[in-house]
């Protein structure tokens, strides 16, 4: 007996599941340009629906002027950074952040202020944060190439 027909004979015998030895081929001729075509309708669909996932939530159990965030893929360096110009603005009375678990993406940050809302707080936050960013940027490339032009 062929061992392809012995194999299925024993497995439908136990109730096992069949072998894949056993899997009839497909009868349909491969044509490489179709198969082609057939991935690049796949990708396009895909590309046009990806959508950034929301990377900021606000945290239940926040009112307007105290108020936790939670940032997901950020950690430590944004934290830090963000807290220390947040807590620069004279309206904030306090701004900390905590990283939950080392091996979770996710960073959360704590805001309470006397004037304003903590959403303003962290907008304000952003703005300044990238303003230093755009100083810090620009002494380095006039220094570099004030070091490269001599």
């Amino acid at each position: 007996m062929p061992r392809a027909k012995k194999n299925e004979e024993m497995s439908q015998e136990a109730g096992e599941d069949a072998v894949m030895e056993d899997a009839p081929t497909s009868a349909q001729a491969e044509d490489e340009g179709s198969h082609a075509q057939d991935e690049e309708l796949e990708q396009e669909p895909f590309e046009d629906e990806v959508e950034e996932k929301q990377r900021v939530r606000l945290l239940p159990g926040s009112t307007p002027t105290a108020a936790s965030f939670e940032f997901l893929q950020e950690g430590h360096t944004l934290g830090n950074a963000l807290r220390y110009i947040i807590m620069k603005n004279p309206d904030v009375e306090l701004c900390a952040y905590a990283i939950p678990h080392p091996s979770e993406d996710k960073m959360n940050i704590r805001i309470q202020t006397y004037e304003g809302t903590a959403i303003e707080a962290l907008e304000k936050g952003f703005r300044d944060l990238q303003d230093l960013c755009d100083v810090v940027a620009d002494k380095f490339w006039a220094s570099r190439e004030a070091f490269s032009g001599n």
